[in-house]
């Protein structure tokens, strides 16, 4: 099971996943004004790649935007990507 858990300051932020308590990777942000955050970076370690880590990280991005009225814009090829591909998610990508 992957356990994803936010930290947010006022400039940046980041989602990190956990399996079994050990770190398996980070998907960082920062905020473009009160409203809009960029991911700009994901990163999964090695050991856990294929098995949904970015995937899981993302998602609590999105959930994260949906529940404070937030907007993304995505600038990592991972995130980016992802979003092209899920119209699902896309209600909270910044027109």
């Amino acid at each position: 099971m992957i356990e994803v858990k936010q930290n947010n300051d006022e400039k940046h932020g980041s989602f990190e996943a956990f399996i079994d308590g050990k770190r398996a990777g980070v998907m960082t942000y920062t905020w473009a004004g009160e409203e809009r955050f960029i991911i700009d970076h994901t990163e999964v370690e090695e050991a856990y790649n294929g098995k949904g880590v970015g995937k899981e990280m993302l998602l609590g991005a999105v959930d994260f935007a949906r529940k404070n009225n937030k907007k993304i814009i995505p600038l990592c090829p991972f995130a980016k990507a992802s979003f092209q591909k899920s119209e699902e998610l896309q209600d909270v990508l910044v027109n």
